[in-house]
């Protein structure tokens, strides 16, 4: 271990939580080791929430047993993710590792940063492992701004109307040439006095509404017009546009989306259409009529978040998807999660025997991208390239030198 590692877990304040006396003991005594200083223990999950709720300056990282009496570590998560302040989280276990995997996932739908959950017995290179991903080999998410608990479909309709809803662009690009080929477009609605408000805010209400249709419409007229921008200056690029489940049901939607994009002079060819395995689901009929109607148009199409639904194989047949983008889950867990890696392995051989573009989605790590370099991935897209960004600020990125 580097000098300059050693320096930083120094900085850096632990909760060790374990029920067993002497691997408390043992677990605390491995971290001053490495050079950890500040290193507080707990005995059970109450007590370790009591400690990590009162902690100043807060604790950095909990490292704890899965198996307790009373409060166990599944709980100690959920209890972690109700909490206003964050730490990241390593999780140890003489469970087999694909118990490990579903305590992974269930960390993640509970919000908490979970960034190892390891085997015991615990050495110092597992825990080195996951501290390194804490102090920064994994990017911190992307910020979110601190707007209103909840608007109204009223308010978001009105911002709507008043053109404040806009694309934020995040570049796509060949995992051989880093050349951008494109740049998907994420839905970010520019408050007038809240700031930039986040899908999450707004997209379920509109959905639970029925009122998808003018929110698809803006972000592709604007998407075209970013698209255009970047054609007349020479490059090739296209623009992905997530395509609302509901709108799957309108037959008249190529018409309408071609119509859109031919308004602000861009050929259908430069658009992708980004759709859920979940919104495929709904009124099958008429959404196979519409995607294939939308390929007939020269747009292409991708299946989006791939390997999180329960038939993508049989979608795949069904529909002529021109892109397929594996889910950011299998991505980022790939280098320690066995099923993830087999995920992500199979989804690129499907898509390369199909003929089908692979896009990885949620890039953060150098290590990631060459794992998926290695695996014949063709695309990626994630914080390790750039984060999503408003036209102006994507069109200053697109200049920078390479």
């Amino acid at each position: 271990m580097s000098s300059e590692l050693e320096a930083e877990i120094a900085k850096l304040r632990f909760l060790v939580v374990e029920d067993h006396d002497f691997q408390r003991w043992a677990l605390g005594d491995l971290l001053k080791r490495m050079g950890a200083r500040d290193v507080s223990m707990a005995a059970d999950g109450v007590a370790a929430l009591e400690i990590f709720a009162a902690a100043t300056p807060p604790i950095d990282i909990i490292v704890s047993d899965l198996d307790m009496p009373g409060m166990d570590g599944l709980e100690l998560l959920r209890h972690l993710s109700g909490m206003d302040r964050e730490a990241s989280v390593i999780l140890t276990t003489g469970h087999d590792r694909a118990l490990l995997s579903s305590v992974e996932s269930m960390a993640r739908a509970y919000g908490v940063r979970l960034v190892a959950a390891v085997e015991k017995p615990t050495t110092a290179r597992k825990l080195l492992d996951a501290i390194e991903r804490h102090l920064g080999r994994t990017p911190a998410p992307e910020p979110q701004p601190a707007g209103r608990a909840s608007f109204t479909l009223e308010e978001i309709v009105e911002g709507l109307k008043r053109g404040q809803f806009e694309p934020f662009l995040q570049p796509k690009v060949d995992m051989r040439t880093r050349e951008v080929v494109g740049a998907e477009a994420l839905a970010r609605w520019r408050h007038p006095a809240e700031g930039i408000v986040m899908p999450r805010d707004f997209v379920p209400i509109l959905e639970a509404a029925g009122r998808t249709e003018e929110l698809t419409a803006t972000m592709l007229r604007k998407s075209a017009i970013s698209c255009r921008t970047w054609r007349d200056r020479g490059r090739g690029a296209t623009v992905s546009v997530n395509l609302a489940p509901e709108s799957l049901g309108d037959v008249k939607l190529a018409e309408r989306m071609t119509a859109i994009v031919a308004s602000e002079g861009l050929s259908p060819r430069r658009v992708i259409f980004e759709v859920t395995e979940s919104a495929m689901n709904m009124e099958l009929g008429r959404t196979l009529e519409n995607l294939s109607r939308l390929r007939m148009k020269g747009f292409g199409l991708a299946i989006d978040d791939y390997g999180t639904g329960y038939s993508s194989m049989q979608q795949l047949t069904r529909i002529p998807f021109t892109e397929l983008k594996i889910d950011q889950s299998f991505v980022q867990n790939a280098a320690t999660q066995q099923t993830s890696h087999a995920m992500l392995e199979s989804s690129l051989e499907m898509a390369g025997k199909l003929k089908i573009a692979a896009v990885a989605e949620g890039v953060e790590t150098q290590a990631q991208w060459e794992l998926l370099k290695s695996l014949g991935c063709a695309y990626a897209q994630g914080f390790h390239i750039a984060r999503p960004t408003d036209h102006v600020s994507y069109e200053e990125w697109l200049r920078r030198p390479n």
